[in-house]
């Protein structure tokens, strides 16, 4: 190479410099820093590719797999029977009144004539009177065949007792009280707070085709407001991890206010139900 050419020359021009250039080195040792830029180029694109279609990927799952949490209703854990309506009392007997009893008015004895006696006036022999009563008119009816007396009504003594009272027991799990068991926020807030700490894609996990599944949790709200005996009682079969995913987020929930009856702190019980949904 030239002298005046070295200092402008490129150090593979140099170092090759009386080879062959065309054997390939050369030509792999010139390009290679576009090579590089290039790869760098080709990775970073497909990373960022992968990771915008992972993005879409998981917004569209949160918007098709939600959980519905149904207003939440403090029921009782079995099933109260329902009353039947009374039938109407029968309509009262007809009154009767009372049969008439043959009756043959008394007529004091006069001493008159036969032609001024009227036949009402007449006085009875006694052998027809028997079974007659005596009275001031004449009547007909059945014979007097003798007269039950009513029966005596007892007046009592007008003093009416006091109904006795029935101790309460407070120490028992109530399932109707005066004031509700209430999670500190109120039925808004624990229908947010399960739907922030539940897992909605569970039903998905598992494999559960397209629909609800609704999951009816059992818990106890002691005196003091603590959480305790949760056990799922009524779960899906096609989602096997919903009842467990229910009791897990409801353990964990903080102190609610613990029901009242009578002005006193008394263990509830209570049954909430939590629908997990699987959208196309």
């Amino acid at each position: 190479m030239e002298s005046n050419k070295i200092l402008q020359a490129d150090f593979l021009d140099i170092l090759f410099e009386g080879r062959n250039k065309e054997y390939g080195a050369y030509e792999l040792r010139k390009t290679y820093n576009k090579r590089i830029t290039r790869a760098l180029l080709t990775m970073i694109g497909i990373f960022v590719l992968f990771f915008l279609t992972s993005l879409l990927a998981n917004d569209n799952d949160k918007d098709k797999n939600k959980i519905v949490v149904q207003d939440v209703q403090l029921e009782d854990i079995k099933k109260q029977e329902e009353k039947k309506p009374e039938p109407p009392p029968p309509p009262p007997p007809p009154k009767q009144e009372p049969p008439k009893v043959e009756i043959a008015k008394f007529t004091p004895p006069q001493i008159v004539k036969d032609v001024e006696v009227k036949p009402e006036d007449e006085i009875k022999e006694v052998e027809k009177l028997e079974d007659t009563k005596i009275g001031v008119i004449n009547q007909e009816g059945i014979k007097d065949e003798g007269l039950v007396a009513p029966p005596v009504e007892d007046k009592g003594t007008g003093v009416v007792e006091a109904p006795k009272k029935v101790e309460e027991d407070y120490d028992k799990v109530f399932t109707k009280v005066e004031k509700e068991a209430k999670f500190p926020g109120g039925l808004d807030g624990w229908k947010r707070y399960l739907e922030r700490n539940l897992n909605a894609n569970v039903a998905a996990d598992d494999g559960a085709p397209i629909g609800n599944y609704s999951v009816k949790v059992q818990f106890i709200v002691d005196k003091t407001g603590n959480i305790s005996n949760v056990q799922a009682i009524d779960k899906p079969k096609a989602c096997p991890s919903c009842g467990p995913e229910a009791e897990k987020v409801i353990k964990r929930g903080p102190k609610w206010e613990p029901a009242v009856q009578n002005g006193r702190n008394v263990i509830y019980q209570a049954i909430q139900f939590i629908t997990f949904q699987v959208a196309e």
